[in-house]
C-alpha cells in the first residue's frame, strides 16, 4: 500500500517551501499526487523533482534530459537520507570494502585478469591463489592502492592533470615498474577494433589538449555526459602500453565523486556492450551515447543500491 504525505511534510523533507511544493504538483511534476478537495496527497516516496536552474549554461540533448533529471533526483535523495542518517565508521567501511571487491575483479576482468570474484576478495585480504598468476594478483593490489590513493585525493578537491593521471596509471601498473606512469614509445592495436590509437609522437599534445578541454567540457555539459567523453577521449588516445582501461575508469569515478555522486562499478558481463560503445565513438557517425547510455546505467544502479541501504536503516530507526 502507498504511504501519502502532506505538502507541509514534503515541503519539510525536501527543504522547499510549500507553496513551491504545490506548485509542483499542480505542474504535474511529482508523478501520482493526489488532490483532494484543497490538500495534496503526495507519495513518500517521491523524488523530489530536479531543480533545472542547477542544469542552467549546461547543454544537454534531449535524449538525455529526463535520464539526467531522474538521476540527479535519486541522488538528491540519496544526499538527504545520507544527512538524517548518517552511517557509523563500522557500517560505511563494510559497504565501501564490499563495493571496492566488485569494482576491483570487474575492472580487472574486463582487461583478462583471471581471478573471480571470490579469489579478488581473498587477495585484497592478504591471501595468495594457488595456481594463479603473480601478475593477476599484482594488478588486484596494484588497483587497490590506486583507488585509495583518488579517495585521499577527493579531500583536495584536486583538479585532474597529467600528473595526476600518471600518479594513477603508476599504481595500477605497479606490477610493470619501467611502464608505470609512463607514456607508450610504440604504436599499439587495440584486438578486434577498427579504430589505431595515435602514434606515440601524438600522445603528449593530445593528452596536453584534452586536460585544456576538459574543465570546458564538464563546465558546458552535465557531469554524466562529461565523464563519458573524458574516458571516450582518454581510451581513445590509449596513452600508456599497459593499463589505460583501468586508469580511465577511476577516472570516471573521481570526477563523479568529486562533483557528489557515488562511484560506479561497469560489469565485466557487460564487456561486449562496453567495448560496441567504443566503436561507435571512435568509427562511423562518431555517436557518444552508447557509453553516455552505460554511464549514467552504471551510475544509477550505483545510486539505487545506496538508496536501499539507508531507506533500510530509515526503517529500523523509525
Amino acid at each position: 500500500m502507498v504511504e501519502y504525505k502532506s505538502v507541509k511534510e514534503i515541503a519539510k523533507q525536501w527543504a522547499l517551501s510549500e507553496r513551491r511544493v504545490r506548485k509542483l504538483c499542480s505542474e504535474g511534476k511529482i508523478p501520482d499526487a493526489k488532490r483532494k478537495g484543497k490538500l495534496w496527497q503526495i507519495p513518500s516516496d517521491s523524488l523530489k523533482p530536479l531543480d533545472r536552474r542547477k542544469l542552467k549554461g549546461k547543454n544537454i540533448d534531449k535524449k538525455y534530459i529526463s535520464l539526467f533529471s531522474n538521476i540527479d533526483s535519486k541522488n538528491e535523495k540519496l544526499k538527504e537520507l545520507r544527512k538524517n542518517y548518517p552511517l557509523t565508521k563500522t557500517e560505511l567501511k563494510a559497504l565501501n570494502d564490499n563495493f571496492l571487491v566488485e569494482y576491483t575483479y570487474n575492472t580487472n576482468a574486463i582487461e583478462g585478469n583471471t581471478l573471480t570474484l571470490q579469489e579478488t576478495a581473498l587477495v585484497l585480504e592478504g591471501v595468495t591463489i594457488d595456481k594463479k598468476p603473480l601478475k593477476d594478483h599484482l594488478e588486484i593490489i596494484g588497483h587497490k592502492e590506486a583507488f585509495d590513493w583518488v579517495i585521499e585525493m577527493l579531500k583536495s578537491k584536486a583538479k585532474i592533470s597529467e600528473r595526476f593521471i600518471k600518479e594513477i596509471h603508476s599504481l595500477v601498473l605497479m606490477d610493470k615498474k619501467e611502464d608505470a606512469g609512463v607514456y607508450r614509445r610504440v604504436p599499439v592495436w587495440i584486438n578486434g577494433a577498427l579504430y589505431t590509437p595515435p602514434q606515440p609522437y601524438l600522445i603528449e599534445s593530445q593528452m596536453e589538449e584534452l586536460m585544456e578541454n576538459y574543465p570546458k567540457i564538464k563546465k558546458s555539459k552535465h557531469i554524466i555526459e562529461a565523464v563519458s567523453l573524458l574516458h571516450i577521449i582518454f581510451e581513445g588516445i590509449h596513452p600508456f602500453i599497459d593499463g589505460n582501461g583501468r586508469t580511465g575508469r577511476l577516472l570516471i569515478n573521481y570526477e563523479l565523486m568529486l562533483s557528489g555522486y557515488p562511484p560506479l562499478d561497469i560489469k565485466y558481463k557487460d564487456v561486449k556492450k562496453y567495448y560496441e560503445a567504443f566503436e561507435k565513438c571512435h568509427t562511423g557517425d562518431k555517436d557518444i551515447s552508447g557509453m553516455v547510455f552505460l554511464v549514467a546505467h552504471y551510475l544509477e544502479k550505483s545510486i539505487d543500491k545506496w538508496l536501499s541501504v539507508f531507506e533500510i536503516k530509515k526503517d529500523i530507526e523509525y
